[in-house]
């Protein structure tokens, strides 16, 4: 329970940071804090590349983001793009498909979904990005994620969440639209073909 309120605080520090920070847009480079933790996975230029297609002019805040993540966990094993849609008051659901990449197990199609609970309102719709790690098969995703998920959304904000199970750990950053404040603890069930139950 330690790691994840620390995991929690190090990621909500690092989307604040982002928050104030001036954004660059035409930044294409990204100082890689020193890790010597899986000298094999992805590293942060890697990461920003991969989704400066997809988030656009949330490119600079993304880079700075991963960094902050990187100075927590090292380089992520895979991680996964795509969009989701959620909504809440007090219990909600989440939804959400993308894609899966890794060094060595190749990618695929990935769906998630899951229920929460706390003091949450409103709903959004975000692009967001899944860094992954210490996983070894794609099965070591496809399955529960208790977390917290603590978000601050204003229209077209950052938000993020931390989830931890069995060792492997999910970090989540999100740009989106929409309108919604709050807290919520629930989990996230990851799986390779859509569902509509989220439990």
């Amino acid at each position: 329970m330690r790691n994840i309120r620390k995991n929690i605080l190090v990621l909500l520090f690092g989307i604040i940071f982002v928050t104030f920070t001036t954004f660059n847009t035409n930044a294409e480079w990204y100082d890689e804090p020193n890790s010597s933790d899986n000298s094999d996975g992805f590293k942060v230029g890697e990461l920003v590349l991969a989704g400066h297609d997809f988030f656009g002019t949330a490119t600079e805040g993304l880079g700075t983001a991963v960094e902050a993540l990187f100075s927590a966990f090292g380089r992520p094993d895979g991680y996964i793009i795509g969009e989701e849609a959620s909504g809440a008051i007090i219990a909600g659901l989440t939804y959400g498909e993308g894609t899966i990449t890794t060094k060595n197990l190749g990618e695929e199609k990935i769906y998630w979904q899951g229920p929460s609970i706390g003091m949450d309102y409103g709903g959004d719709g975000s692009r967001v990005m899944f860094l992954i790690y210490n996983m070894d098969n794609m099965s070591d995703v496809h399955r529960r994620f208790l977390g917290t998920n603590g978000t601050a959304y204003v229209v077209g904000g950052l938000g993020g969440s931390v989830y931890n199970r069995g060792g492997v750990t999910i970090a989540t950053i999100k740009t989106g639209a929409g309108l919604r404040m709050g807290a919520n603890v629930g989990y996230i069930k990851f799986s390779e073909n859509p569902k509509w139950l989220p439990f």
